[in-house]
């Protein structure tokens, strides 16, 4: 994907994450850098069972996106004690 891509793409699921764990609020360029390691983290935890990780820009890809960017806001919360 493009960078624009991924920029778009980070922000969306950035802010969808933040709304799932309860963290609105967020500016947009948190929500892009949490969207964009949360692809990264979800697509190495799909890898990690079988199954592929981020293939595109299309419905599968957010959700594995999702799934990464919620696992790191939670394992940020739990370091940082909240």
């Amino acid at each position: 994907m493009s960078i624009i891509i991924w920029i778009i793409f980070g922000a969306l699921v950035g802010w969808i994450a933040s709304m799932i764990m309860g963290g609105g609020g967020n500016g947009l360029v948190i929500n892009v850098i949490v969207g964009v390691i949360g692809a990264s983290l979800g697509g190495w935890i799909m890898d990690y069972f079988g199954k592929s990780g981020i293939t595109g820009f299309n419905i599968y890809s957010f959700l594995v996106a999702l799934l990464g960017a919620v696992v790191l806001i939670a394992v940020v919360r739990a370091l940082r004690g909240g």
